[in-house]
């Protein structure tokens, strides 16, 4: 028991570690290259800053656990060799398969998250932020941020992408986690950036405002994946106007997990 309890300070260090590396990088950009000005200090910071401790030390804690119980259940299918062909891909390929099938399950969870009226209670939270910049990017339920991780890579699991590494960590699925993660804080933060002719296909700050804005009908229900666009223009939840940012953000009216209208072609206002 002391042993643990000894561990406990540099268990807490180290959100703090993580606060001021992101801040380091974040902080100035968000200066230079802002959307918008906000007061400062901005509404909800506060509270945006609790959240950051809290989903960084529980929510890796149950995702391991869930994890572990996925790689348990399909254990015996690696082990029939079902999956083979992944390991004999170069790891380049698989790691790109790795990060595209891992956006598509995280477009579903996202998207259910939206559509399943329980798991709208959990996930609201994040859609009650009334600012959008970096430090937004943490502001959920604990649920609701291993619930929508799990769903990523539980979809790279279960097509045996991963069958090489399976509950190892290797370097896949350590730099899919790294770079999902540090993706997430850009484009949440409050950056003015576009990305021209890319856009439609790497998710942009502009791409993901859009999805937190409630400023129309249009704009709801919309871009629900982290990092490709053109996923959501496949499953026609596409809304990405060319030249305009939202005018406004915070939790939608009504609430999205009634039956959302879907859309048959992408906007480019």
């Amino acid at each position: 028991m002391a042993t643990d309890l000894s561990s406990l300070p540099v268990h807490l260090l180290q959100p703090a570690q993580s606060l001021l590396y992101l801040g380091v990088i974040f902080v100035p950009l968000e200066w230079v290259f802002a959307q918008r000005i906000y007061p400062a200090p901005r509404k909800q910071l506060g509270q945006d800053l609790i959240f950051f401790l809290v989903n960084s030390l529980l929510p890796p804690v149950l995702l391991a656990a869930a994890l572990g119980g996925l790689v348990a259940l399909i254990r015996p299918l690696y082990a029939t060799g079902i999956f083979s062909w992944s390991n004999a891909l170069p790891l380049p390929i698989r790691f790109i398969l790795a990060v595209i099938i891992g956006d598509i399950g995280g477009y579903w969870g996202h998207r259910w998250s939206h559509e399943i009226p329980l798991l709208w209670r959990f996930h609201r939270i994040h859609h009650q932020a009334e600012a959008l910049d970096w430090l937004v990017t943490n502001r959920a339920h604990p649920f609701d941020t291993v619930f929508l991780k799990f769903c990523g890579v539980a979809f790279i699991y279960l097509t045996g992408l991963a069958s090489g590494s399976l509950g190892q960590g290797t370097a896949l699925m350590s730099s899919y986690v790294v770079i999902g993660g540090i993706w997430a804080y850009f484009v949440h933060a409050n950056i003015g950036w576009r990305f021209g002719r890319l856009e439609p296909w790497l998710a942009s700050p502009a791409f993901h405002h859009w999805h937190h804005s409630n400023e129309s009908k249009r704009s709801l229900y919309k871009n629900y994946a982290a990092l490709f666009p053109f996923i959501d223009r496949l499953f026609g939840t596409l809304h990405l106007p060319r030249r305009r940012w939202p005018r406004t953000y915070g939790e939608c009216l009504p609430s999205p997990a009634v039956s959302p209208p879907r859309q048959t072609a992408p906007s480019a206002d």
